[in-house]
């Protein structure tokens, strides 16, 4: 026998390819840093952060608590107590989103104003209009929606500043004896993506959750009540992931044009000196041929309703970037443990975005079973505005200083500070305004 002669063969080796992602590494080494500090103050389980352009979809920072070291990966899937850490909660964890949902509840009212307008109907609600909220009880409920403190009257500005339950409620109770409960969920689905991905692309992330008719949960009972679309209103009977809540706060942010999340602006491979694009999502980036989702009208009310969150009489004072104008929202909710609601365990969140005109970014903090205790002058710690408000604020202040935007609010620091001067702050005389009012019709 003779061996076959074929020569030598060689596999032309292949060049790898050059990914670019979207993450600034200043932004993210902020995030991780205060993040930690955050979520060991408040001595919680865990905690993540995103940051993202309103604009483009760009994810800047995308943090989390505990971290995952890729240098031990194999001892984290080997433990079931670390798996959790691998992976990535902002896109795979779902939580009922809470008091965030509230400005997007607004927007929804307001965009279906818009379509009662185009018909000559008269609309569900005014902005300004004074509208009851001391009784809570609402159609298919046993028990009747509560708000933390009784408040008779509010209108929509009022009612973010308070966190109002029962004017979220009131107002979804005229839309669907208005549009009907079909127009409510499909708004939810088509205005902003609940319970569909989001398409960025972190591994496994979740679609969300939004109840359907004439669909059932294991237990029988049925998906959609009547008793639901007040549960919405409030964040609750809704699954959200953190990245379907920065996309819908970044529609507000930039003024009613769609945004998809991403993480991935190239990949790039060079083939023999010949540059090759695999994929660019930076074509996607152009935001004037954006679908317009909200009109930047309803998305200019809305701002400015949160505006008022973070100061005097506002229930996220801990958020407030000083000397900057800032709008956001804080959202607490009873963590689902086997199926029902557990009285220990919260998730609480802060979604806000900085400066209100023209942000340089949408920001989401979540800390997860934060410890829950009495703080004094402040209340329970475990609500979003109490533990996750003060991570955006160190997040949101740090990152400003490193990207350079000047104050454009330079009156609006604290007592005793030298630059406070309240009279001439961005907000001074529209929350002088509100307290008035609020006292007015609150006696």
């Amino acid at each position: 026998r003779h061996p076959l002669d074929v020569g030598d063969v060689i596999d032309k080796p292949q060049n790898g390819s050059d990914i670019y992602l979207t993450i600034n590494h200043y932004l993210q080494a902020i995030a991780e840093e205060e993040l930690e500090k955050g979520i060991k103050t408040v001595n919680a389980k865990s905690g993540w952060a995103i940051m993202m352009d309103p604009y483009t979809g760009e994810i800047l920072a995308a943090a989390q608590v505990p971290f995952f070291d890729v240098r031990k990966y194999r001892t984290y899937f080997n433990s079931e107590d670390l798996k959790e850490t691998a992976k990535f909660k902002a896109a795979v964890d779902l939580f009922e989103p809470g008091s965030t949902m509230k400005p997007i509840t607004l927007a929804i009212c307001l965009k279906a104003n818009e379509e009662l307008a185009l018909e000559g109907r008269v609309p569900i609600f005014l902005p300004d209009e004074k509208i009851s909220t001391s009784n809570g009880h609402f159609p298919g409920r046993s028990k009747p929606i509560q708000d933390a403190r009784v408040h008779k009257y509010l209108n929509l500005y009022l009612a973010i500043q308070k966190s109002s339950n029962i004017y979220v409620a009131t107002l979804v109770d005229r839309l669907i004896n208005t549009m009907g409960e079909k127009w409510y969920r499909d708004a939810l689905i088509d205005l902003f993506g609940f319970s569909e991905k989001t398409g960025v692309e972190f591994p496994f992330e979740a679609s969300g959750f939004v109840p359907n008719f004439n669909k059932y949960y294991q237990n029988k009972a049925p998906e959609w009540s009547k008793s639901t679309p007040y549960s919405l209103a409030m964040g609750y009977n809704i699954l959200t992931n953190s990245f379907q809540m920065i996309r819908a706060f970044s529609i507000i942010a930039n003024e009613g044009k769609d945004v998809t999340p991403t993480i991935l602006k190239k990949i790039i491979i060079n083939d023999d000196g010949i540059e090759k694009v695999l994929v660019d999502n930076t074509k996607n980036f152009d935001f004037q041929n954006r679908r317009q989702i909200l009109s930047r009208s309803s998305c200019r009310l809305i701002k400015k309703s949160m505006k008022f969150i973070t100061k005097p009489g506002g229930t996220s004072r801990l958020a407030d970037v000083y000397g900057y104008t800032d709008a956001g929202k804080s959202g607490t909710a009873e963590k689902i443990v086997n199926g029902r609601y557990s009285k220990d365990k919260n998730i609480s969140s802060f979604i806000g975005f900085v400066p209100v005109e023209k942000p340089k970014f949408v920001l989401m903090v979540v800390v997860d079973e934060p410890e829950k205790k009495y703080v004094p002058g402040l209340g329970p710690a475990q609500i979003g505005g109490i533990c996750a408000g003060p991570i955006f604020k160190e997040i949101a202040t740090r990152s400003l200083n490193y990207l350079g935007v000047a104050p454009d609010d330079p009156f609006g620091y604290p007592y005793p500070d030298p630059r406070s001067d309240p009279t001439n702050a961005d907000w001074s005389l529209e929350v002088k305004y509100l307290a008035e009012l609020y006292n007015h019709w609150n006696k």
